[in-house]
């Protein structure tokens, strides 16, 4: 096996229970889930050998099965979707060369995300991509901070494109007239990751870290033990790229169907 993806669904969500059963429609109207959408989206990955649905709850597997995706149940106590990705690695029959995280709430990644992490890699023991903001991403990125939401993910990175922090707040700080004029100046942090199967096997094995847990971002661990992680600036073009991270963000999502055209 060369590369496989994995989308790591959960049912139990502190700003959204049951968000990968979330209907959104589309451009047409008609409603797909959530995890149905993502599925889609990742399905369209050329050069990819699998994609697989990770979950321990069984809502959300029989769901999954209905609509044919392929599912891999993992334990409750996978704390994070990498977690859930690393028992995915070990349930396999072989090891792929690359395991690609597809997060469940991310049904507008383009398949051209999940093509340059993983040209993109090169010697790191993770890639994730990484996208410069433009006004509209920057004004919800204001939005959420000014009504008290925990949204999307900025990332700093070194002048190699190595990962230096990723956090909830909006980062690198400027100040507020100077970021409204240059929102370039910004990184959205795409929920995306390519993994090396020894990097996955060395995360389970560390305790949860301290930044990870204050900040609530599983990919800290790997940088507060040392491991690199390769930031991919990536291109979304005239499309918007959002989340899913609180029921507001649907009207966000479905918008983006209606002028995207898709169904």
């Amino acid at each position: 096996m060369g590369v496989i993806i994995a989308i790591p669904a959960r049912y139990q969500s502190t700003r959204f229970p049951g968000k990968p059963l979330a209907q959104l429609k589309g451009a047409s109207g008609i409603s797909r889930s959530l995890v149905q959408r993502t599925f889609e989206a990742a399905s369209a990955v050329p050069n990819v050998d699998d994609v697989f649905v990770a979950t321990d709850d069984e809502r959300i597997a029989s769901h999954c099965r209905g609509f044919g995706a392929r599912v891999i149940m993992t334990s409750e106590s996978c704390r994070n979707g990498t977690e859930r990705c690393a028992e995915v690695l070990d349930r396999l029959g072989s090891t792929p060369d690359l395991v690609v995280n597809v997060q469940g709430d991310a049904p507008l990644t383009p398949p051209s995300f999940v093509e340059a992490v993983i040209r993109g890699i090169g010697e790191a023991d993770c890639a994730t991509p990484v996208l410069r903001c433009d006004a509209a991403a920057f004004a919800n990125f204001l939005e959420d901070r000014r009504n008290g939401r925990v949204g999307a993910t900025t990332a700093v990175f070194d002048n190699r494109g190595r990962a230096l922090y990723f956090s909830k707040e909006i980062v690198p700080f400027a100040d507020a007239v100077e970021a409204t004029a240059t929102p370039e100046a910004v990184f959205h942090h795409v929920g995306l990751y390519a993994y090396r199967p020894s990097a996955l096997r060395a995360y389970s094995a560390w305790p949860p870290g301290r930044l990870e847990t204050l900040e609530g971002l599983e990919q800290l661990r790997f940088l507060e033990n040392g491991a690199t992680i390769a930031c991919v600036e990536v291109d979304a073009g005239a499309r918007l790229f959002w989340e899913l991270n609180n029921p507001v963000d649907v009207e966000r999502i479905e918008k983006a169907f209606a002028t995207l055209g898709i169904e």
